[in-house]
């Protein structure tokens, strides 16, 4: 006879009400977090078009403690830092450091870091950069897809992968705007990635926009900007515009790709939603 029952059915009851689906959302077996189900065309119908702030806003009470952000502390990053902080102060952070970054880039971090009050959470590749060179060479400078494709995995998608795992979260913020790359052109303000929401905010905005939210808020651009710099990631694949360059995104990864990994669909699933919405 078990000695205590009704402690026993209680601790039943408590496991059945914890693992059972309710009908509006997933359940999430590896963080224990839920992941409501979202009518994610409703939601683009009525938030398109939306200012940021209420797409944050939105974020933050649809979401709660399963919201992050990340960051690559690049050129504009400090317009998407400075935007979700003023609503969602101690939001995580996250930032993969490849172990490749400019010195610049580590500085500029530091600054905004301690400016906006920002509650960072660094995540790197468990292969140190010695260790892959030593393995594999090194990838970057073979400007081969293949090559590139490997490095990014170990340096960046494996990361981000752990970092949104580690952080249980539901829902992603991310600095993507369309005029950025061919495969951006074509993303909803609200989707998914990974199994969980994404949320682009400036989804909408343009160069000059960003130069305006910049302004208005005293912030400063990545000190490469001022080099001829548009864009920059690490110190071996990143290079100043010029006037050779069709597009910005010329300027990195030798000219092969535009994606480094982190923004791509990691499901088949993922891959056939985007695919769907280039038709």
């Amino acid at each position: 006879l078990i000695p205590n029952i009704s402690s026993f059915l209680l601790v039943i009851t408590m496991l059945k009400e914890r693992l059972v689906f309710n009908k509006n959302e997933q359940y999430n077996y590896q963080d224990y977090r839920y992941i409501p189900e979202l009518d994610l065309k409703a939601l683009n119908q009525e938030l398109g078009q939306g200012d940021a702030y209420t797409l944050v806003k939105w974020g933050y009470e649809t979401f709660k403690e399963g919201l992050v952000m990340s960051t690559s502390f690049g050129i504009q990053a400090a317009v998407m830092l400075h935007l979700v902080t003023s609503i969602v102060p101690h939001i995580p952070v996250i930032w993969i450091d490849t172990g490749y970054l400019p010195a610049e880039t580590y500085k500029f971090a530091e600054e905004l870091t301690e400016r906006l009050q920002l509650n960072v959470k660094v995540y790197q590749s468990p292969i140190s950069p010695g260790r892959m060179e030593a393995l594999y060479g090194r990838l970057w400078a073979e400007k081969d897809i293949d090559a590139l494709n490997r490095y990014d995995q170990i340096r960046k998608v494996e990361p981000m992968q752990r970092a949104l795992k580690d952080l249980k979260a539901t829902a992603w913020l991310a600095g993507l705007r369309r005029d950025q790359t061919k495969q951006r052109e074509s993303l909803d303000r609200i989707g998914k990635h990974s199994g969980i929401y994404k949320v682009l905010p400036i989804l909408s905005w343009n160069a000059r926009d960003i130069y305006r939210y910049l302004m208005a808020h005293d912030l400063p651009y990545h000190p490469f900007f001022d080099l001829g710099y548009t864009t920059v990631g690490d110190w071996h694949s990143s290079r100043p515009l010029t006037a050779d360059d069709t597009d910005e995104r010329d300027t990195r990864f030798h000219g092969l790709k535009q994606e480094c990994g982190l923004h791509l669909p990691q499901t088949e699933e993922e891959a056939q939603s985007l695919d769907s919405s280039l038709l």
